[in-house]
């Protein structure tokens, strides 16, 4: 055990970029831990892994796996999830889920701590992590929503290309050398897997994030959509999406135009809200050329806002610039986020 006191957790997908970043998340964080689980597909079990001073040998995952454990965090995939959540949940584990198996089941709630912490008290022993673009749009339009009401909401992202998995930063990676030496390139994972087409990500933008959809829209556009009308509770809200990859390895940006319902503030006082929400860092100084950027985003688990400026046309309209850690509070650190609420509404005893 790694302490006497604290909460038995287990990581699924442990040795995955996520999984690596709820540990570190955890550790940060001081989450108290009396017995930790590393679980995994059969082919990482057996990879040893050191946290707080004690070396781990990663297990297999199985249903047995959760006996005894009191907070499952999933990021293994959402096939993983539907058979091993069901699993956990019977052995008395809360499932904190990182994919999206769960997000829009009407009997599990979908939350984002900072907007709705409280949602977590309705779970049957599944709370789902949203989708990394929607957290960190849903976080800086939070403070908006409480003060003005929104009227509408439309987002174009520029993501990185962590959120497709490791092999995709390293295919992004060899293409850009593989260009600047003049040779030849065969794409193969982006921008989705299967069967269909691939497109080169160095040095370009692929207007596609997962499979498009009968109305047109991408998986993870209407990701987007769902999850922020579920998370705010606003089921009529307006919202669109547009979801675009960039060669850029971690953080994601987003453009977000936003109508209020109530008042037109300048931009100074919705500056002065957006700045005052939680998990918000302020970066918005157009003389001295200060606003978020994606790397410099890296490391850090709060959402970064700047560009806050009024719409020419509409005098209850709003442009800002959103970007995050997309491995971080786009899915590690709100994991952890989800697992200290857990504690701090009681709703878990150690």
């Amino acid at each position: 055990m790694a302490n006497e006191t604290g909460y038995s957790v287990a990581i699924l997908g442990a040795t995955g970029a996520v999984g690596e970043q709820i540990l570190n998340t955890l550790d940060n964080n001081n989450f108290p831990i009396s017995e930790l689980k590393l679980l995994s597909s059969k082919r990482s079990a057996g990879k040893k892994i050191s946290f707080r001073g004690r070396e781990y040998t990663v297990e297999e995952a199985k249903p047995e796996s959760f006996e005894g454990v009191q907070i499952g965090l999933f990021s293994a995939g959402g096939s993983i999830s539907k058979e091993l959540a069901p699993e956990a949940v019977k052995r008395g584990t809360i499932v904190i889920d990182n994919t999206s198996a769960y997000r829009m089941d009407e009997n599990v709630p979908l939350v984002v701590p900072e907007v709705n912490e409280e949602d977590v008290k309705n779970h049957n022993g599944i709370i789902a992590n949203p989708n990394c673009s929607t957290i960190q749009m849903v976080v800086a339009l939070e403070p908006v929503r409480k003060a003005y009401g929104l009227k509408k909401v439309i987002v174009s992202t520029y993501q990185a290309v962590s959120g497709a998995g490791l092999a995709a930063v390293e295919e992004m990676k060899e293409q850009s050398q593989a260009l600047l030496d003049e040779k030849e390139i065969n794409p193969e994972i982006l921008p989705v897997g299967g069967d269909e087409k691939h497109y080169q990500i160095a040095f370009n933008a692929i207007p596609q994030i997962d499979k498009f959809q009968e109305n047109g829209y991408t998986f993870e556009e209407m990701k987007m959509i769902n999850e922020t009308k579920k998370i705010m509770h606003e089921n009529k809200l307006p919202v669109a999406a547009t979801c675009v990859r960039l060669p850029v390895e971690t953080g994601h940006s987003e453009s977000v135009y936003v109508e209020v319902e109530n008042g037109t503030p300048d931009a100074e006082e919705l500056k002065n809200t957006i700045a005052s929400g939680e998990g918000i860092t302020l970066k918005d100084n157009p003389s001295e050329q200060v606003y978020p950027m994606a790397v410099d985003s890296v490391g850090f688990p709060d959402v970064f806002v700047g560009r806050i400026r009024r719409d020419l046309d509409q005098s209850n309209a709003y442009h800002f610039w959103v970007v995050s850690d997309n491995l971080l509070k786009g899915a590690a650190y709100n994991t952890v986020q989800i697992a200290e609420s857990l504690v701090k509404l009681g709703l878990i005893k150690e």
